[in-house]
């Protein structure tokens, strides 16, 4: 009788369910980032827009970078689903193709800053003295200067940019932040206990920045780099609203929207820059999702 109350007051967990004690930091994070649902949602819209880049060219009906001079302003048809711009191009396909543009840009130069960033960041944390100084003192200078007037000067000095050039004059001029961010985490760790045991026993730095240090700076590298990707993407619509962007045909989403700035395309031809707002604004937003969702589950407190 003993044993039958006391099985039940104990009733044994379920064997599915891990206990959170047996789970690392990581496995911690990516639980609570999966119970957010717009972050799920934000995953499943950026899935789609992915999708959509690497089918392009058999899900486009057109070649995006072809005029069609007889068949200018035209509307929605069944040989033009989004009708065509004031070049006579195919809107559908130029949207379609746009994609794997704009978020291949968002992506590399997101990737490559970051990549400048952690190496940077990594050097001046982990070393300190005169490197932490040269280097914080070029990451200032480079931070006094505005962000966009320094991409635009740049852009406005070459007289083509190409895909490979915007991605670089982006990357190297949008890494101070970041590297900032990675030497605050490095000098927060360095008098730690396990990095002086590490010291110790005569671990070389290289083992000691990717074994200790980086393990644990990764969640705000993680949150940092979706956050940035979202940041590339509307840089690079901003910069091509004003000319300054990837030049026609190439089709981008940026240089869709430019079809709206005059007042007669604002007004009767919306298939030829609207469709293409909507685009960044929901890859934005999804991106955003991902990268707050991120943010809470590798730091619940922020989400307080």
């Amino acid at each position: 009788m003993q044993t039958q109350i006391q099985n039940k007051m104990d009733p044994t967990p379920e064997v599915n369910e891990q206990p959170e004690k047996s789970l690392s930091p990581f496995q911690l994070a990516m639980r609570r980032f999966l119970k957010n649902k717009l972050a799920i949602a934000g995953i499943f819209i950026l899935l789609f827009f992915v999708i959509v880049a690497i089918f392009a060219d058999q899900i486009a009906t057109h070649d995006p970078r072809a005029s069609e001079r007889y068949n200018v302003e035209a509307k929605a048809s069944s040989e033009n689903w989004l009708g065509t711009d004031s070049s006579g191009r195919d809107n559908f396909s130029r949207l379609v193709h746009g994609s794997r543009v704009s978020l291949t840009i968002g992506f590399f130069a997101m990737f490559f800053t970051v990549v400048i960033g952690v190496i940077l960041g990594s050097i001046a944390g982990f070393y300190g003295g005169k490197i932490d100084g040269i280097i914080m003192r070029i990451t200032d200078l480079m931070m006094i200067m505005p962000f966009m007037l320094l991409v635009l000067t740049v852009v406005a000095i070459l007289e083509r940019t190409t895909i490979v050039i915007f991605i670089a004059v982006i990357a190297l001029t949008a890494w101070p932040t970041l590297t900032r961010l990675i030497r605050a985490t490095f000098l927060s760790l360095r008098e730690k206990e396990y990095i002086l045991g590490a010291r110790s026993i005569g671990a070389s730095d290289f083992r000691i920045i990717f074994k200790h240090f980086l393990p644990n700076a990764v969640g705000p590298i993680i949150v940092n780099a979706t956050l940035m990707m979202a940041t590339m993407i509307i840089i690079e619509s901003g910069l091509s609203f004003i000319g300054f962007g990837i030049p026609q045909p190439t089709p981008t989403w940026g240089n869709m929207i430019t079809e709206g700035n005059s007042l007669r395309m604002l007004e009767n031809n919306w298939e030829a820059w609207l469709p293409a707002g909507l685009a960044i604004l929901l890859t934005v937003l999804a991106i955003n999702f991902i990268g707050d969702g991120l943010r809470d589950a590798f730091d619940p407190k922020s989400s307080n």
